[in-house]
């Protein structure tokens, strides 16, 4: 058992005392008239400028798990690794053709979730409730990884034990999140996101310049790299990877940076951070201000190969038989104790922003689409918010159990499974920006087909370690190359809801009313129609 570093887990709490003052003290940070409404509540006033929008759209994108996981996935398989680089290159164009759009038509109609722009658009509770529950699906097992980076900080700090001792700092970092978000909602995340942002970004950089120096330079690093993904894999018989992708691996490669790109902006929490923007112009600003931060992306993954590179991080990652380790022993094993402790804390509190914003996204979804729409349709704000504060806490309670009480790797297959289902819903919201030609019984035969053969297709992939759920990649029907399986299932999608759609305008089945008009997709702020219970003073323009 490995003893605590008492430097490192004292910075870490220091850390954390730090953002929890900050998460309580934002529920006063541009506040409006009322916090108990969705629009304060759940996206911060839609009030945040270009800068907010940008530290928050980062933290929300840029995870703790993205901190541990692209460098784990570059140490077990080299080059493959990458792929989450250029999809954010990939995916930016698509947020300014698409993002935009969504923020004009959503403050016009006070739409809080891209679920209630589907059921306007299309005139479709079912619809929108399709859309609504992927969403809430896939928020889940994400959220619970974030927790995971967390608890991979800790293990490497020494902080074990069993039962309530061992997962006791846990069960405090859960509390502290739950009751700032439950206080102060979208606005405590935000706050939060300038320090995580900037922790983050010095760590890496830090990292870079000075984990080198103590392995020899990068010739070192890339020759001790090679030599270790070029041993074969004793589960396999086969090399673990290499420095360069081939051209057995170039169509995966791209599909999982393609299909990715098409979920990274519909995740419910990439929407959440956009619909606070206060203006339309800082969707598109942000689209092009983001892409830094794929940069800073792809010096994360560098750090895989200075894993690999030190012999030392090796046998503790294989000792631990746990890939999700290596960052973090990395760390431990290089850094000076001190500023391992502020670099666990960059990991720690970049584990809390996207927590956050995940758990409210999931909560506004229930509630705008569940529990409004099929259960309570006269909610006041006040009740609408109330039960969003209160499913908040059930989705982080949710993440918490699961990160306990099951295998980690549950957690990992699952959100391989929320990738999938979420590019789903891209036909609906993303092309639905643009036409409604397609029918909703088309989008609707679509999302289920996509649904029903991306689970399936992932649930049938093994690994040497895992039976089911062991592989985002699968063959490809009639290409014979491997691919990404939500891409695959994305095709499929778009295949049945223009034959459907195709069926049902030649039987001539009523459409569902659209509510949205053309000049909504080019709306800016102070142009919003009025709907009663908007808080006073924030609803100017037509009126309903």
């Amino acid at each position: 058992m490995k003893d605590v570093n008492g430097v490192e887990l004292t910075i870490f709490i220091v850390f954390f005392a730090v953002v929890t003052v900050v998460g309580f003290a934002a529920a006063r940070w541009r506040r409006g008239q009322t916090i108990m409404h969705l629009d304060e509540w759940g996206l911060g006033g839609r009030s945040f400028g270009t800068f907010i929008t940008w530290f928050l759209l980062g933290g929300d994108l840029y995870s703790a798990y993205t901190f541990v996981a692209v460098p784990s996935a570059v140490f077990a398989g080299g080059a493959m690794g990458f792929w989450s680089v250029p999809y954010g290159a990939i995916a930016y164009p698509i947020v300014f053709l698409i993002g935009p759009r969504l923020w004009s038509v959503a403050q016009r109609h006070g739409y809080v979730t891209a679920a209630d722009f589907v059921r306007g658009r299309y005139g479709s509770r079912s619809l929108g409730l399709a859309v609504a529950l992927t969403g809430i699906l896939a928020m889940m097992p994400y959220i619970a990884l974030q927790l995971v980076g967390i608890q991979a900080v800790l293990t490497v700090m020494g902080v074990s034990g069993s039962g309530w001792a061992k997962d006791l700092p846990l069960f405090i970092a859960f509390a502290l999140l739950a009751a700032y978000t439950y206080t102060s909602g979208l606005r405590a995340p935000a706050l939060i996101s300038f320090v995580k942002d900037a922790l983050i970004y010095m760590v890496i950089i830090v990292a870079i310049v000075y984990i080198p120096t103590k392995l020899g330079g990068w010739d070192g690093i890339f020759d001790k790299s090679a030599a270790a993904l070029a041993k074969p894999n004793p589960a396999t018989g086969k090399p673990a990877g290499s420095l360069f992708t081939s051209d057995m691996t170039h169509w995966a490669y791209g599909t999982l940076a393609l299909g990715s790109s098409l979920a990274l902006f519909i995740y419910p929490h990439s929407v959440t951070g956009a619909l606070a923007a206060g203006r339309r112009d800082v969707i598109r600003r942000n689209a092009a201000l983001l892409p830094a931060y794929s940069l800073l992306l792809g010096l994360l993954a560098l750090l895989g190969y200075m894993a690999l590179a030190h012999p030392g991080v090796v046998a503790a990652v294989k000792q631990a038989g746990n890939p999700q380790l290596a960052v973090p022993e990395l760390f431990d094993q290089v850094f000076p104790d001190w500023f391992t402790g502020v670099a666990f804390a960059a990991i720690g509190v970049g584990a809390l922003v996207p927590a956050a914003i995940m758990s409210i996204a999931a909560s506004n979804l229930f509630t705008r689409n569940v529990y409004t729409s099929f259960i309570r349709p006269d909610a006041s704000p006040e009740e609408e918010t109330r039960v969003s504060q209160l499913v908040s806490l059930l989705v982080k309670l949710g993440a918490l159990v699961f990160v306990l009480g099951f295998d980690k790797s549950l957690a990992i297959n699952l959100q391989l499974l929320g990738g999938i289902w979420v590019v789903q819903t891209f036909p609906a919201i993303g092309i639905g920006l643009y036409t409604r030609w397609l029918d909703r019984w088309g989008l609707l035969a679509g999302w289920a087909a996509g649904m029903a053969y991306g689970t399936y297709t992932a649930y049938d992939q093994a690994s040497p370690t895992q039976s089911h759920f062991g592989s985002p990649l699968a063959d490809i029907p009639f290409i014979g190359h491997t691919g990404y399986i939500a891409l695959t299932a994305f095709v499929l999608n778009m295949v049945v809801a223009v034959v459907v759609t195709a069926v049902v305008r030649a039987l001539k089945v009523p459409a569902g009313q659209d509510e949205t008009s053309a000049d909504d997709y080019t709306a800016d702020a102070g142009d919003r129609l009025a709907a009663p219970g908007d808080p006073a003073g924030e609803l100017t323009g037509r009126s309903a």
